[in-house]
């Protein structure tokens, strides 16, 4: 059986506050640490039918990239959700919260 290992590496400031945020993957073509800003990782704990999360960010990550980042993770959702599941409402209501997101966004650079 193949298996697959991804890795993170974090490192912390004195306040173990995310300065550097780097990731490899066993099948990454790079095959070395990327940099990332950010992760946002979601596992499901099926003995507890409850939702485990890791949610990190560089200090230095600015506000609207942090936002940006939000709004493409809830479309991936969506079209995994439809992949998955077949479920084209779900997968249509999560798309349009990340529409009615972005104009959001549009509007406060307006501003």
């Amino acid at each position: 059986m193949k298996k697959s290992e991804i890795k993170f590496v974090v490192e912390l400031d004195s306040e173990n506050i995310p300065e550097k945020i780097k990731w490899d993957a066993t099948d990454s073509p790079q095959g070395s640490l990327s940099e990332a800003k950010a992760i946002s990782l979601n596992i499901w704990d099926q003995k507890q039918q409850a939702t485990m999360r890791i949610d990190l960010w560089e200090k230095d990550m600015p506000v609207d990239e942090m936002k940006r980042f939000f709004i493409e993770a809830i479309g991936g959702m969506a079209e995994t959700i439809k992949t998955s599941t077949g479920d084209d409402i779900m997968a249509e209501e999560m798309h349009a919260l990340c529409r009615k997101l972005v104009k959001h966004l549009e509007e406060l650079n307006r501003q």
